[in-house]
Order: structure tokens, then sequence, then C-alpha cells
């Protein structure tokens, strides 16, 4: 083992000897429900283990909401094709966690994560007994990864990816990484250029294999009519108001896009604005901004009142302050702004939005996204702006020429649907690792 895991080891035991007793003494005053705090001690109930019990085993770990519905599109490939399989499917956030129980309900076992602090990974690994350990995007644990390797549990990384971002902080630490990754089977890549980052890292070539995005099957999936139903019937906008959404927008953003919103306002005076802020938690700062610059808003947890009726729209600011919502209320826009991207964040996913056959628009900070902002401009489904001053050109075009905003929806929804596919192909990968022999050293040639 190299001496930077043997450092994050030490340090990670210190830690896990400093929380644990923590934890179980809050949950013992607490009296409330502690299986979340249990589990990530990797504290695994025997009810819980025993319900796992299957000749196939896979343990699927996705960090939260967006690895989720990736994880389920796999899942959905994966239960036809090998009858008898029972899935674990763990999740860092408590978001994630609830999402993953309200879309594989019957279909997986879903569980917090363990904290990667030794020993919550070896105690989890012996309660829940995987067959195959299979992590999702860009998971990288380097004790669970070791004490799996150690018992010689088949491991890979699916519908992998490495932004141009995260690159850099991941080299930073490269050799705690190369010593992470030298534990991993297969790593089924996203793109070429996911492929060279995580070489890059460590991972060996000969295990590499590049099978596409498995985002667009599981955004495929969930583009429902009858979702588009029911968020059109709770916000009561009307069919003759456009309305434009602010989609997962960071802190810097949002006075921009306010500004925007009063200028545009004044040739289209019955426009819905719809901001949905990246973190809930910043909801009230958002209404105290509206209210110093004159908007009237209103949470859209209040469009429907407890008698069941939903009320009219008006002329509020629309504040998303629910988690998992935004990808339906996508349905119902005219245009779409995807946050994160007018400042150096990264930006958001925009195929979320493009799916339901919307035109997107992003600023200049799209590199967590690169593929899918160059898919969708390639296609003619998605513009980039530089400021604010762009933003309003673009937003004011797109409302003042309708026919022209539906070509663009329709380009950026036939380039989600004509990439579908991956999902396949990330499955078919955990199924040869589960029927072969485990032989680490020679993986190339059973999946390239």
């Amino acid at each position: 083992m190299s001496l930077a895991y043997t450092i994050y080891r030490l340090v990670g035991t210190g830690l896990y000897l400093f929380l644990a007793p923590a934890g179980r003494a809050y949950c013992r005053v607490s009296g409330s429900d502690c299986r979340s705090i249990k589990q990530r001690l990797g504290d695994y109930s025997r009810q819980i283990a025993g319900a796992t019990s299957s000749a196939s085993r896979i343990w699927m770990h996705a960090a939260s909401v967006g690895e989720v519905g990736v994880a389920e599109s796999i899942v959905n490939a994966l239960l036809p094709a090998v009858p008898g399989i029972r899935i674990i499917l763990t999740t860092i956030t408590k978001q994630g966690h609830v999402y993953a129980q309200r879309r594989l309900a019957g279909r997986a076992v879903c569980l917090y994560a363990p904290i990667d602090l030794p020993p919550a990974p070896v105690k989890a690994l012996n309660a829940l007994k995987p067959d195959i350990l299979v992590f999702l995007e860009t998971e990288i644990w380097p004790n669970l990864l070791t004490a799996a390797a150690r018992r010689r549990i088949p491991t890979a990384i699916v519908n992998g990816r490495i932004s141009s971002r995260s690159i850099h902080r991941y080299i930073k630490i490269r050799p705690l990484i190369r010593t992470a990754l030298s534990g991993i089977d297969v790593f089924s890549m996203i793109s070429s250029k996911d492929a060279e980052r995580i070489q890059r890292l460590g991972a060996p070539s000969e295990r590499i294999c590049i099978n596409g995005n498995a985002k667009y099957d599981s955004l495929a999936s969930q583009a429902r009519p009858a979702l588009q139903q029911k968020v059109a019937s709770q916000l009561n906008a009307g069919s003759n108001r456009p309305v434009w959404v602010a989609g997962s927008t960071r802190e810097g953003e949002e006075e921009t896009i306010l500004d925007v919103y009063r200028r545009i306002r004044r040739g289209q005076p019955n426009l819905v604005l719809v901001i949905a802020p990246r973190h809930i938690s910043r909801v009230p700062k958002l209404e105290g901004m509206m209210a110093h610059k004159g908007f009237a808003s209103r949470r859209w947890t209040a469009f429907r009142t407890p008698n069941g009726k939903t009320t009219d729209s008006a002329d509020a600011i629309v504040i998303v302050d629910t988690i998992g919502d935004l990808k339906g209320i996508y349905s119902i826009s005219s245009l779409v702004f995807c946050g994160g991207s007018l400042v150096p964040l990264g930006g958001q996913n925009p195929l979320e939005a493009a799916v339901w056959g919307k035109p997107v628009l992003y600023g200049p900070s799209m590199d967590d996204f690169l593929e899918a902002k160059q898919l969708l401009e390639t296609a003619g489904g998605g513009l980039q702006v530089q400021d604010g001053e762009g933003l309003y050109n673009a937003v004011r075009f797109l409302l003042e020429t309708p026919s022209q905003a539906e070509e663009m929806g329709r380009n950026a929804r036939l380039a989600v649907l004509s990439n579908t596919g991956a999902a396949e192909k990330h499955a078919a990968v955990i199924r040869r690792l589960l029927n072969r022999p485990h032989d680490r050293g020679n993986a190339a040639d059973t999946f390239l």
C-alpha cells in the first residue's frame, strides 16, 4: 500500500473512533430513529442484511438524486437479464435516499452508505455480502475499495465520468487515488475524455471501456405526459402565459435573472418566472432579495391549498422550495436557463430540460457538462450566453419568435433520445463481471 493510503487509513480510523461513540450517544439521548447514523457507521441490522440474501447480490452506490436516476436505468436493464438478482442501492444524502426509495421501491433495498472510515466499510461488507460492488459516476472510496479487493469482491465504476474541473482536485491526491483505482476491475466510462482522465489518475488502460451516458436513458424514462399534466395543473399559469424556468441557480445569478425578468416583462407582461435554487436552504434569502427589488414571490409548495384546489400563479415569481420537482417543472416551461453557469461553478445538467423538448440557455461555465453542452449545440437545441445582456437578448428572442423556440426544443429532445442505450451497455458490463471467474489482471479482453 502507498504511504498516502496508509496516512488516509490512519486518519480515518482516528475520526471513526471519535464519531462512532458520538453518533451512538446522540441516538440514545435523542430517542429518535437513528437508522441513518447507524448505517453510516457500518451497522446494518440483521433484518436488512437478511432482506438482501440472494444467489446474486449487487451493491450499487449512487451519491445523490442525479446518480439515483442513472442507477434506476441500469437496474431496469439488469433485472430482466439476471433472474433472481437482488440490488442494494446506497446513497450519501438524505434527498438521494428518499428519492431512491420512491423510484426503486420493490426493486432494490435502499440504504445509507457507510462513511469511508475504518472499520465502517468492513462492517458493511460483512453485513451485506455483495457479489459485486458497483460505483456510479465519480464515487471513489479508497477504504471500501481496498476492503472489497481483499475479499476478492469484483468492483466496477459504471457511467464513469471525470470532469475537467474535478481532474485537477484528484491529481493533487493522485497517490491515494491510484491505490484506490488499482483494486477496480472495470472502468465503464461515459466518453473518451473521461477514459483519458481516469487513466491519468492511475486506472490501468486494459480495464477501461467506453459505453456512453446512461443519464440519457434515465431522462427519457422520466419525461412522462402524466407528470407534465400534474405540474401544469399545480402551477395553473394558463396556456396563454409563457413560463421561464431558471433551474439550479446559484448565488450571484439570481440578481441577474431578476434584472433580465424586469426588462423582459415590459414587452411580455404575462411572463411567469420560476426560480429553483440549487440549495433550497437559500429560499428565504431569495424571498428577501425579491422583496427588496419590488417583486412578489410565492413558494412552489403554496400552489396547492389544503383542500386540494390549485391556486393561480398571478404575478408572483415562483420559488421552488422542494427537492426532486424541478425535472417535472421543466416540462411546462417555454424556455429554460440552467444555473451554476453564469458564475464559475461548472454548470448544471441541461439535458433534464432538453428531454422535454425545451430550448436551453446557459452561461459560459459548463465545465462539468461539456459533453451535454456540445451535444445540444451541435443539434441546435442549446445556446450559450456570456452575461446578463446576452441572457436578456436570448430570452427576448425566444419569447418573440415561438416558432424558433419550438424548433430549438425539438432539436434538444431529439439529441437526448438519439443517445439512449448506454444503460444496457453498462448493465452488460456488470453481468459479465458477475458471470466470469474473478481474475483482476486480465479484464481487458472481457470488456473492450
